[in-house]
């Protein structure tokens, strides 16, 4: 016997198939529907006062149960976690995640089944505590007031002057974002930091000027800047 051979089977050995029971299995799965489920709850009521996705908080649960069944399955032989490997490999996901609190839900939920799917269930238990209270605190921390965006529209090249000492004396901060000029017709994107009783003053003082055709002001969820 080559010195090849005895690696082969000395490599195969250490990973050697073993037999998982069926009441293993069951309860593998029973423990891991429980914090599939969990999940499935916090994400709910995190995203109550945002956009909420019932499909993408669905796919959660489902995540963390086939993560689970491949754990598993990986677990009983080399070569089939070398063929799972190579299977899984060609998949390519082309949905973008655009909150970051997904992204971190999304990890959360492959984690928890691959801890699951090798039978460390006591490790998630403590995860998923640590998570909700690093939550729900965080969610509880104020954060600066976001800026908002005022567009003024109207004609003239010297629009931007009488404008922006309307703005300067409603506004605790102004910068123009954006100018544009043509055909005597002037157009200003302009992001302002301003207080709630505050708006309607500037409204009407920037509709009174005689060549403002339109003003608009609008929040966005931008980042904020302190």
């Amino acid at each position: 016997m080559s010195f090849k051979d005895i690696f082969k089977k000395s490599f195969l050995e250490t990973f050697a198939r073993y037999d998982m029971s069926t009441v293993s299995v069951f309860m593998t799965f029973v423990i891991t529907i429980l914090f599939a489920a969990y999940i499935f709850f916090l994400y709910r009521f995190v995203t109550k006062k945002t956009f909420y996705s019932k499909s993408f908080n669905i796919a959660l649960s489902l995540t963390t149960l086939i993560t689970s069944a491949i754990i598993m399955t990986i677990q009983s032989s080399v070569v089939v976690s070398l063929g799972m490997v190579g299977a899984l490999s060609i998949v390519r996901f082309r949905t973008a995640i655009k909150e970051p609190m997904d992204l971190a839900f999304l990890f959360w939920a492959i984690s928890t089944g691959i801890i699951c799917g090798a039978g460390l269930a006591e490790i998630a238990l403590p995860l998923a505590v640590i998570l909700t209270i690093a939550i729900l605190l965080l969610d509880k921390v104020p954060v600066g007031r976001a800026p908002k965006i005022l567009m003024v529209s109207g004609e003239g090249y010297d629009l931007e002057k009488p404008a922006m000492e309307i703005v300067g004396r409603h506004c605790a901060h102004s910068s123009i974002k954006s100018r544009s000029l043509a055909n005597n017709h002037t157009d200003l994107v302009i992001e302002v930091r301003i207080a709630q009783e505050h708006e309607a003053g500037l409204m009407q003082e920037l509709a009174s000027l005689p060549h403002v055709g339109s003003s608009s002001l609008l929040a966005h969820d931008g980042e904020v800047t302190l």
